[in-house]
């Protein structure tokens, strides 16, 4: 089954418990802390394996979850790393967050990877927070949680020529003639229902990569007919190769045919759109072919035509070296765009507050990525642990932004699910 789209869950690993723990020795009576840090949660990597060829494995994972760190102990001794988990996948996946639409990865290369899930560093131990001023802290940390995301995954396989055209006009047929593909043909429409990928091998030592992509119907770009889920798979390829039944072997006009599928990649995507474009004219044994082309090229003066018919062997070569000339002289642009990559996205906070206050109702929620995770790493039952995260919040301003906002002591304050009542 080729599955090249799904969605999936990620949960990284929480970062194991910071230890608070003292030195209890028979001649120590000063021994002081001795708690170990937590170690560090897994993380989630994708990374390619040139073997897989379709996403069928990750289907079935709904939601991946890492462990977490180990916890620390006593003595100082700090907890173990949990192990990242590794997941494969094939050459050409694009990784997107499903909330932002921004592209985390586009995975292309040998054992290329992208962590898409962070794990939590663990918790510090008590003896982390010694100084000099506080010589026994008697708190720690809790472990940082790990990364969670709704995560898109889609395949664009790697070819460096798309064949596309209406269903039946025999895309198959020539992949199968000058590449080592295999391709089923059979006379009837979309007997292609998944991408077929060959390797194409001249005499002079060059090769390339060509994909036969299943057959496009009018309103594929909307999601009609089976072409539109494959029109994602020519965006990495280098040029389009349009085919087109030159002699109308089922009645229908070639310039109308080949009009069609031009305004389903136009509509499609801009970049699909602008790349290099071949029109091979096929079938050019049958009696209407010579007549056809001669109205082709009046409709279309500035196209580059080549000709092919799977019954003369003399098209063959002809058609891989033309190929071969133009993927010589083709730029290769970036699929995606800096404003589409995750890692070129950033956010300024000049002059802002890195959190944000709201009144629902009653309740003052405060929510912000750092103040949170201050929040969930805090031991809410060690006193001195709740006067840092008090001192913490203070410190980032929330008391004064809560005060300038009309708040009174007494309000209940919101941070995540828990609720707190605000005073001095």
């Amino acid at each position: 089954m080729f599955v090249d789209e799904l969605t999936i869950k990620v949960i990284a690993g929480k970062g194991g418990d910071g230890c608070t723990s003292f030195r209890r020795e028979k001649c120590e009576p000063m021994g002081g802390p001795n708690g170990g840090n937590g170690g560090k949660g897994a993380s989630i990597i994708f990374r390619v394996d040139k073997g897989l060829k379709t996403l069928i494995d990750l289907r079935y994972m709904k939601i991946i979850k890492a462990n977490k760190g180990e916890n620390g102990k006593g003595s100082n001794r700090n907890g173990a790393d949990a192990e990242d988990i590794i997941i494969k996948v094939p050459e050409g996946t694009t990784v997107m967050d499903a909330d932002t639409n921004l592209v985390i990865a586009d995975l292309v290369g040998e054992n290329s990877e992208v962590v898409v899930a962070h794990g939590g560093r663990g918790g510090r131990g008590n003896v982390a927070f010694k100084t000099h001023t506080d010589t026994a802290p008697k708190f720690s940390e809790l472990g940082e949680p790990g990364e969670v995301r709704i995560l898109k995954i889609e395949l664009k396989m790697i070819a460096d020529v798309g064949l596309v055209g209406l269903p039946s006009v025999g895309k198959s047929t020539i992949l199968s003639m000058i590449s080592n593909a295999k391709p089923k043909i059979a006379g009837y429409h979309f007997t292609t229902l998944s991408p077929n990928l060959g390797v194409v091998r001249l005499k002079d030592s060059r090769s390339f990569v060509i994909a036969d992509l299943p057959g496009l119907i009018e309103g594929a770009h909307a999601g009609v007919g089976l072409g539109h889920k494959f029109l994602r798979h020519a965006m990495r390829t280098k040029i389009l190769a349009h085919v087109i039944d030159i002699g109308a072997e089922e009645g229908r006009n070639p310039v109308d045919d080949y009009a069609t599928i031009r305004t389903e990649i136009d509509k499609y995507n801009e970049k699909l759109a602008n790349k290099k474009e071949i029109i091979i004219a096929n079938k050019m044994d049958l009696e209407a072919s010579e007549t056809n082309l001669e109205e082709f090229k009046k409709a279309y003066p500035s196209k580059d035509i080549v000709l092919f018919s799977a019954f003369d062997e003399s098209y063959y070569d002809k058609l891989m070296v033309f190929l071969a000339n133009v993927l010589d002289n083709v730029k290769e642009d970036p699929l995606y765009d800096n404003e589409e990559l995750e890692s070129h996205v950033i956010y300024k906070f000049k002059n802002e507050r890195p959190f944000t206050i709201t009144k629902v109702d009653d309740v003052w929620v405060l929510e912000g990525r750092e103040l949170e995770k201050l929040f969930m790493m805090t031991r809410f039952n060690e006193d001195e642990a709740v006067l840092r995260f008090a001192r913490k919040l203070k410190g980032m301003g929330v008391e004064e932004e809560l005060e300038r906002l009309g708040a009174q002591r007494g309000d209940t304050v919101q941070i995540c699910d828990y609720m707190f009542e605000f005073k001095e």
